[in-house]
Protein backbone atom coordinates (compact mmCIF):
# COMPACT_ATOMS: atom_id res chain seq x y z
CA UNK A 1 0.00 0.00 0.00
CA UNK A 2 1.52 3.31 -1.14
CA UNK A 3 0.29 6.80 -0.31
CA UNK A 4 1.13 9.68 -2.57
CA UNK A 5 0.86 13.18 -1.18
CA UNK A 6 0.56 16.23 -3.37
CA UNK A 7 3.21 18.12 -1.49
CA UNK A 8 5.76 15.33 -1.95
CA UNK A 9 6.61 16.26 -5.51
CA UNK A 10 4.30 13.74 -7.15
CA UNK A 11 4.04 13.79 -10.90
CA UNK A 12 1.02 15.10 -12.78
CA UNK A 13 0.03 11.52 -13.61
CA UNK A 14 -0.52 10.65 -9.97
CA UNK A 15 -3.35 13.15 -9.54
CA UNK A 16 -5.80 10.70 -11.09
CA UNK A 17 -5.84 12.19 -14.57
CA UNK A 18 -3.39 13.00 -17.28
CA UNK A 19 -3.02 16.29 -19.07
CA UNK A 20 -4.72 14.90 -22.16
CA UNK A 21 -7.55 13.45 -20.07
CA UNK A 22 -8.05 16.81 -18.40
CA UNK A 23 -8.35 18.54 -21.76
CA UNK A 24 -10.93 15.97 -22.87
CA UNK A 25 -13.03 16.80 -19.81
CA UNK A 26 -12.51 20.48 -20.42
CA UNK A 27 -13.60 20.16 -24.04
CA UNK A 28 -16.63 18.15 -22.96
CA UNK A 29 -17.51 20.85 -20.42
CA UNK A 30 -17.15 23.54 -23.07
CA UNK A 31 -19.36 21.60 -25.45
CA UNK A 32 -22.01 21.07 -22.77
CA UNK A 33 -21.78 24.73 -21.75
CA UNK A 34 -22.34 25.83 -25.33
CA UNK A 35 -25.27 23.42 -25.65
CA UNK A 36 -26.75 24.81 -22.44
CA UNK A 37 -26.20 28.37 -23.66
CA UNK A 38 -28.06 27.56 -26.90
CA UNK A 39 -30.97 26.00 -25.01
CA UNK A 40 -31.19 28.94 -22.60
CA UNK A 41 -31.23 31.33 -25.56
CA UNK A 42 -34.03 29.35 -27.21
CA UNK A 43 -36.04 29.33 -23.97
CA UNK A 44 -35.51 33.07 -23.57
CA UNK A 45 -36.78 33.85 -27.06
CA UNK A 46 -39.71 31.49 -26.55
CA UNK A 47 -40.65 33.17 -23.27
CA UNK A 48 -40.47 36.60 -24.95
CA UNK A 49 -42.79 35.36 -27.71
CA UNK A 50 -45.18 33.93 -25.09
CA UNK A 51 -45.18 37.28 -23.26
CA UNK A 52 -46.00 39.12 -26.48
CA UNK A 53 -48.79 36.68 -27.27
CA UNK A 54 -50.22 37.03 -23.76
CA UNK A 55 -50.26 40.83 -24.13
CA UNK A 56 -52.05 40.55 -27.48
CA UNK A 57 -54.58 38.08 -26.05
CA UNK A 58 -55.25 40.34 -23.04
CA UNK A 59 -55.81 43.29 -25.38
CA UNK A 60 -58.21 41.23 -27.49
CA UNK A 61 -60.08 40.04 -24.38
CA UNK A 62 -60.40 43.62 -23.17
CA UNK A 63 -61.83 44.68 -26.54
CA UNK A 64 -64.26 41.74 -26.46
CA UNK A 65 -65.32 42.72 -22.94
CA UNK A 66 -66.10 46.23 -24.16
CA UNK A 67 -68.02 44.83 -27.13
CA UNK A 68 -70.06 42.53 -24.89
CA UNK A 69 -70.80 45.42 -22.53
CA UNK A 70 -72.12 47.55 -25.39
CA UNK A 71 -74.11 44.60 -26.77
CA UNK A 72 -75.56 44.02 -23.29
CA UNK A 73 -76.61 47.67 -23.13
CA UNK A 74 -78.23 47.44 -26.56
CA UNK A 75 -80.02 44.24 -25.58
CA UNK A 76 -81.23 45.86 -22.35
CA UNK A 77 -82.62 48.81 -24.32
CA UNK A 78 -84.34 46.43 -26.74
CA UNK A 79 -85.86 44.47 -23.88
CA UNK A 80 -87.14 47.74 -22.42
CA UNK A 81 -88.81 48.59 -25.72
CA UNK A 82 -90.35 45.11 -25.87
CA UNK A 83 -91.75 45.60 -22.35
CA UNK A 84 -93.21 48.90 -23.46
CA UNK A 85 -94.76 47.20 -26.49
CA UNK A 86 -96.16 44.39 -24.39
CA UNK A 87 -97.96 46.91 -22.14
CA UNK A 88 -99.91 48.09 -25.19
CA UNK A 89 -102.76 46.22 -26.74
CA UNK A 90 -102.17 42.63 -27.80
CA UNK A 91 -103.51 43.36 -31.29
CA UNK A 92 -100.89 46.04 -31.84
CA UNK A 93 -98.12 43.69 -30.65
CA UNK A 94 -99.35 40.91 -32.92
CA UNK A 95 -99.39 43.33 -35.85
CA UNK A 96 -95.80 44.42 -35.19
CA UNK A 97 -94.64 40.82 -34.90
CA UNK A 98 -96.32 39.86 -38.16
CA UNK A 99 -94.81 42.86 -39.99
CA UNK A 100 -91.37 41.97 -38.62
CA UNK A 101 -91.73 38.31 -39.68
CA UNK A 102 -92.89 39.41 -43.14
CA UNK A 103 -89.91 41.77 -43.45
CA UNK A 104 -87.46 39.01 -42.46
CA UNK A 105 -89.11 36.61 -44.94
CA UNK A 106 -88.69 39.11 -47.81
CA UNK A 107 -85.06 39.83 -46.90
CA UNK A 108 -84.23 36.11 -46.85
CA UNK A 109 -86.12 35.58 -50.14
CA UNK A 110 -84.23 38.47 -51.72
CA UNK A 111 -80.85 37.11 -50.53
CA UNK A 112 -81.63 33.64 -51.91
CA UNK A 113 -82.89 35.10 -55.18
CA UNK A 114 -79.61 37.03 -55.73
CA UNK A 115 -77.52 33.86 -55.54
Amino acid sequence: LTFVFIGDGASAGSYGYTNSGYSVYEEENERLTESLRTKVSAIKSLSIEIGTEVKNQNKMLSEMDNDFDSAGGLLGATMGRLRTLSRGSQTKLLCYMMLFALFVFFVIYWIIKLR
